[in-house]
């Protein structure tokens, strides 16, 4: 199951009380005080496991509770220290405070750990209280108390590449005919629930990760459809594959500006990220459409045909690249514009080389 949000709170354990006794032994008069330390209660962690994926672990859990220090105890033995309670999370995980709605921590990078709630100290026994004054103390320090923190976890799935289009476009079968991934296909909208993650192969030693989200329409960053609620898992992309299906009932350029109008209402910095556009489907569609149809769409977004095969990338070994009409850098406009289709495989290999010339441009 796949669970990006999840509510909980945590308390860190109390540390132990001090001990009050005496020292009792044959042939010592007057021992005197010898109580012993309380242990400290657990810390609370959280660290960042790549081997997690989602925040299904926190389904269902109210309370999660570090335990408490153990009490002191005479012949000046302290209690024994709790042990911590460790939180795995996956990577691009934000920590929020439930109260104040912030941000403490986005958890990013595999291995990092850090301190969600202090375990409280254990109190002193009776033993460090004796003075000239007052030589047979029987007080002791409680443990102070464990720290409560009401906290929301936020996954944001970390990717190279983000798909973004309406339902039904392709996306689910492009990342799982370049990826490893086994996305739930169908011919009907809204076949994908969740988000998927996939690791393209390039060559023998380079890949890149790609995100596929549900289908987008107007008004999702509204909260329309599946929505704001898995927009979110493109925020940390810095490259958007927009994906135009030349066979659906919208035209081509509502497409294209709708999509990228919810994705700019939703975050205007990743409205500005570097971005490519896929026109798929071309399989659906009569092949002396092809060219026709995807010259008209270029025209209509201010771009002009660029005919040459001038790529950096290896030619796909079954088809030729002729169905490629544009590629160029320039932030404001896309890196190339591609006609394909996943399920004959067409250009598919093209689309994964380009798109990785695309991540690597600026580095």
């Amino acid at each position: 199951m796949f669970i990006d949000s999840v509510k909980f709170t945590v308390i860190s354990g109390k540390g132990g009380p001090g001990c009050s006794s005496f020292r009792t032994e044959k042939f010592v008069v007057k021992g005197g005080p010898d109580g012993g330390d309380g242990g400290k209660g657990g810390n609370v962690y959280l660290i960042v496991d790549n081997n997690t994926d989602t925040l299904s672990w926190y389904k269902g859990r109210r309370t999660l509770k570090a335990e408490n220090g153990k009490p002191g105890m005479g012949s000046r033995m302290s209690g024994k220290s709790a042990p911590d309670l460790v939180l795995r999370v996956p990577p691009g995980t934000q920590v929020i405070d439930e109260e104040t709605q912030e941000v403490l921590w986005d958890l990013v990078e595999e291995g990092t750990k850090v301190v969600l709630s202090e375990g409280g100290k254990g109190g002193m026994g009776n033993y460090h209280f004796k003075n000239s004054r007052n030589q047979a103390p029987t007080y002791f320090q409680p443990g102070l108390p464990g720290i409560t923190k009401n906290i929301r976890l936020e996954l944001k799935l970390i990717a190279d590449v983000g798909l973004v289009g309406f339902p039904n476009v392709g996306k689910s079968t492009l990342i799982s005919v370049c990826s490893n991934a086994a996305p739930q296909i169908a011919n009907y909208e809204f076949t994908t629930l969740t988000p998927k993650l996939g690791v393209v192969e390039v060559g023998e030693y380079t890949s890149f990760v790609m995100a596929d989200i549900p289908g987008i329409i107007e008004g999702a960053s509204d909260g329309r459809g599946l929505g704001i609620e898995f927009l979110k898992h493109i925020e940390r992309t810095e490259t958007l594959l927009y994906m135009i299906d030349m066979a659906n009932y919208r035209e081509m350029l509502m497409q294209y500006e709708t999509l990228k109008e919810e994705v700019k209402k939703f975050s205007p910095q990743l409205g500005k990220q570097k971005f490519a556009i896929a026109l798929t489907k071309i399989d659906a569609i009569d092949p002396d459409e092809i060219n026709t149809k995807t010259e008209e769409f270029i025209k209509a977004i201010g771009l002009e045909t660029v005919n040459e095969n001038t790529f950096g990338f290896e030619k796909d070994k079954v088809y030729h690249l002729q169905d490629v009409v544009y590629k160029k850098f320039d932030q404001t406009q896309p890196f190339f514009v591609l006609p394909m289709s996943s399920v004959t495989k067409q250009n598919t290999k093209s689309v994964r080389y380009a798109l990785y010339d695309l991540i690597n441009i600026d580095k």
